[in-house]
């Protein structure tokens, strides 16, 4: 025989649907309890039949993993920024400060510490996958990342890298590419790398309503084909390409511009010719605003590890993060950790229950 229909709901819905079964009169008596001492500015002591009415009503989530408050995200104080507000900031000449994320924390960082934007840049392979180079990052790799990045960064405004292979053989694959970023990576605009070449490829994105951000300069997706990962714009010839490009993007309709790995005075004078903002990194500070990797400013590998020379450390994540492992490692061994603090209490009568009944079980 079939069993009831109630019996196949899932657990979780049982339980959220069962409200908690308490008295009126032991909640009043909780009451009474807890608003005398506020009276008297004395520390509440609740009766036994008070206490455990509250405790039917209280949830206590014994993790440490719980989920940022809401409310104490001081991003949540500033309006969601938008391309307005980016386009805003650009008009007033103030610098647009923009980072990567690659997860929920490092997203989460980003929007706490006030970024206008965040990148969730294919850089991730190498910083965060362990990869060589940018080429071998897949779209549902970046999609799952851009879906953690997204829930970690709920005010700046989110931009995901168009991977390699997901937007070169056709504008229509690109637009698809595209949809699918904003869709299910749940990212605010993309960008791609390239140049004048991709002028058709960025007018179809952003017919299909998708801001576009344009990278020129030394576009890592091409690294082969530039020789490696090669200053650009060191020739009169070669800047005047990167221009070239940039005004082309421009005039298919991007609304901003990464710059990367440039002389500061090329990348100045390109900023000086378009009407969108640039966002520099390794391009001198005379671009609208500047971008890092998030892992190389925040000095999150060992000491010796390859960075860039436009990277400055800001802080030291590995030395901390070491540091700290190191003394739990020490700890464990030592049984110094868990110490009564990081432990769960049973009281002297339950656990000389326990005790007792596991002897007489253990004895038959």
């Amino acid at each position: 025989m079939a069993p009831p229909k109630a019996a196949l709901r899932p657990l979780s819905q049982i339980v959220l649907n069962a409200p908690p079964v308490f008295s009126t009169n032991a909640l009043r008596a909780a009451s009474r309890q807890l608003r005398q001492p506020l009276l008297n500015r004395q520390r509440p002591s609740l009766t036994s039949t008070s206490r455990s009415s509250l405790a039917s009503c209280t949830q206590t989530r014994h993790s440490s993993y719980n989920s940022p408050d809401p409310s104490s995200n001081t991003s949540n104080a500033r309006k969601k920024v938008t391309t307005q507000t980016l386009r805003n900031l650009y008009k007033k000449g103030e610098p647009i400060a923009m980072i990567t994320a690659h997860d929920f924390p490092s997203a989460h960082a980003a929007d706490e510490a006030g970024m206008d934007m965040v990148l969730v840049g294919d850089s991730l392979g190498m910083v965060a996958m362990g990869l060589e180079n940018t080429t071998e990052v897949t779209m549902e790799e970046m999609l799952l990342h851009c879906r953690s990045v997204a829930r970690g960064a709920k005010t700046a405004f989110i931009v995901g890298d168009l991977p390699m292979g997901s937007y070169e053989v056709s504008p229509e694959q690109a637009v698809e590419s595209s949809i699918r970023l904003v869709k299910e990576g749940r990212v605010h605009g993309v960008k791609i790398e390239g140049g004048e070449e991709l002028g058709p490829t960025i007018k179809r994105i952003i017919q299909a309503g998708i801001p576009v951000v344009g990278h020129v300069g030394l576009t890592p997706q091409r690294q082969n084909a530039l020789g490696g990962f090669r200053v650009q714009g060191k020739t009169s010839t070669s800047a005047m390409k990167l221009l070239r490009d940039a005004m082309v993007m421009q005039e298919a309709g991007v609304f901003m511009f990464v710059l990367e790995a440039m002389p500061p005075e090329v990348a100045s004078l390109i900023t000086s010719k378009l009407k969108v903002p640039t966002i520099g990194i390794g391009a001198g500070n005379g671009c609208s605003g500047q971008v890092l990797v998030q892992v190389d400013m925040t000095g999150n590998f060992q000491p010796g590890r390859f960075v860039p020379k436009f990277v400055r450390k800001y802080a030291d994540v590995w030395g901390e993060a070491t540091r700290g492992m190191v003394q739990y490692r020490e700890e464990v061994k030592s049984r110094a950790f868990p110490s009564p603090e990081y432990t769960y209490p049973i009281s002297k009568e339950e656990l000389a229950k326990f005790e007792k009944t596991v002897d007489e079980m253990y004895q038959k």
